[in-house]
């Protein structure tokens, strides 16, 4: 087994459709697998799967080992782009040492874990019993994990393979919770004479909500609100507004629909070129694309958000909070604590709703970071809901596995691995409620730009990792 191998049966991956909540493709591709090479399989009521593949002759004594990634990716596009995540595959190129998808999302983010589980799964490497575990929906909640029944597998070893940074090895991760906020709202007749244009904030980098949100990107559903709430002088209406998508990407592009009178939309154009300007004077250093405009729009309507609610709505983006909320106190350099102002959209009729999720490592600070934001936009007339909680994960003091991969990670490539924690949320955090004595690492190839278009999985990073996680599953005892 090599990166060449784990590398084939991703790019079969890549003509699966498996966007979250819509995994019955990728299921049905796992249930064919296992049943072409005679293995067990087995799939609970959500759709988790887990193969199951008995010891080489010989290796009858081995612990078993538990080998788990996710089935469902992330589906994120660049306004324009033609591509149906339900029927598509995805498009990727192969560029200077890298697997990208220029305009997609490429799903690595666990796509290449996965595909390293069916590797091991098809060879004839002698091995101890092998539990590979795929769960469903662990982009929007963890959904399938925290509905995985206790005796589901058997082995008290597992290897998350849903990391995105090669050389390092992850022990412990962030819990997570979800706060959304409604406005509802009622029309109001469109004043006489005024016109309408859009408004927009795109282009920006985006990224994962928890991995990047110490990375200092923008956010473009916070800073169209910023610019919104900085007409507050103006005479305007609001018509329509939209951005941002998962709740755990980073917001790329937002944009509104507003009317006003002539002369009103010249001075709004002004302003927001001079508001170009500054973002890409506060964000030049990261940000090489965004940019901030408007756009004429031939839209013939008769009936805007009413007043108060529309500013109501501005006044709490522009003062949400969005990023880094506290770093450890324990850990160098971990964050400790973020929240991450997702997404603002009008998908049903007199609802305008805003998603947001916050992370900790610390129970008591993500409840605080929920309720910070449910008091902002409270205070704003929205109302406000809490959902999807989960636990975070905890370094173990004593852990065989973690010392087996440091101990294979230094005699294949000569150097330690960094060991650590990790501010996004891993599915290991529920498993260890589930399945009391579990001893656990993650860890996977270099993956940039996931949960956004461009996600790129890094070729050199793939051969190291598969050479470790062959090493460790070999000679584990």
């Amino acid at each position: 087994m090599n990166a060449e191998k784990v590398l084939s049966f991703f790019k079969e991956i890549t003509r699966v459709p498996r966007e979250s909540g819509h995994e019955e493709q990728i299921i049905a591709y796992l249930q064919k697998f296992a049943a072409d090479r005679n293995l067990e399989c087995k799939t609970d009521k959500i759709g988790n799967v887990l193969i199951i593949k008995q010891a080489s002759l010989g290796k009858e004594d081995v612990p078993a080992i538990v080998l788990q990634s996710h089935s469902d990716m992330v589906c994120e596009k660049n306004e324009g782009v033609e591509h149906d995540f339900t029927r598509d595959p995805i498009k990727y190129i192969i560029k200077d040492g890298w697997m990208i998808a220029p305009d997609t999302t490429l799903g690595a983010d666990c796509g290449i874990g996965m595909a390293a589980e069916l590797a091991l799964l098809d060879s004839d490497l002698p091995l101890g019993k092998l539990e590979c575990l795929f769960t469903v929906s662990e982009e929007t909640g963890l959904d399938g994990a925290m509905a995985l029944e206790s005796g589901f597998f058997e082995g008290k070893v597992l290897l998350n393979l849903d990391s995105e940074d090669e050389g390092e090895i992850f022990v412990g991760c962030a819990g997570g919770l979800d706060t959304t906020a409604e406005f509802h709202y009622t029309k109001e007749p469109l004043c006489e004479d005024f016109k309408c244009m859009e408004v927009y904030v795109k282009d920006g980098m985006g990224g994962h909500s928890g991995d990047d949100i110490n990375k200092g990107r923008a956010n473009a559903v916070q800073l169209l609100g910023r610019f919104l709430y900085s007409l507050e002088d103006l005479d305007w209406q609001l018509i329509t507004i939209g951005g941002g998508n998962k709740r755990n990407a980073i917001a790329r592009e937002a944009k509104a629909l507003i009317a006003a009178e002539e002369g009103t939309l010249d001075i709004i154009r002004e302003r927001i070129a001079d508001f170009d300007a500054s973002i890409k004077e506060e964000y030049g250093k990261i940000e090489k694309d965004l940019k901030a405009g408007t756009a004429e729009s031939d839209s013939q309507v008769s009936e805007a958000i009413d007043e108060m609610t529309a500013w109501n709505l501005v006044t709490a983006l522009c003062a949400s909070p969005h990023g880094v909320l506290a770093m450890s106190q324990e850990i160098e350099n971990f964050v400790e604590t973020s929240t991450n102002l997702a997404s603002v959209k009008m998908t049903e009729p007199g609802i305008i709703r805003i998603g947001s999720s916050q992370r900790s490592c610390v129970t008591a600070a993500r409840r605080a970071a929920a309720a910070k934001m449910e008091a902002c936009f409270a205070l704003a007339g929205a109302i406000v809901r809490h959902e999807g909680e989960y636990p975070g994960w905890a370094p173990a003091a004593e852990s065989p596995v973690r010392d087996a991969c440091v101990a294979s990670y230094k005699k294949l490539f000569g150097v330690e691995p960094k060991v650590k924690a990790i501010h996004a949320g891993l599915e290991c955090g529920l498993f260890t409620e589930k399945f009391p004595g579990l001893d656990m690492v993650s860890f996977g190839p270099t993956l940039r730009g996931v949960h956004a278009p461009g996600e790129r999985l890094d070729l050199a990073s793939l051969e190291k990792f598969t050479d470790l996680l062959v090493d460790v599953v070999s000679n584990y005892k």
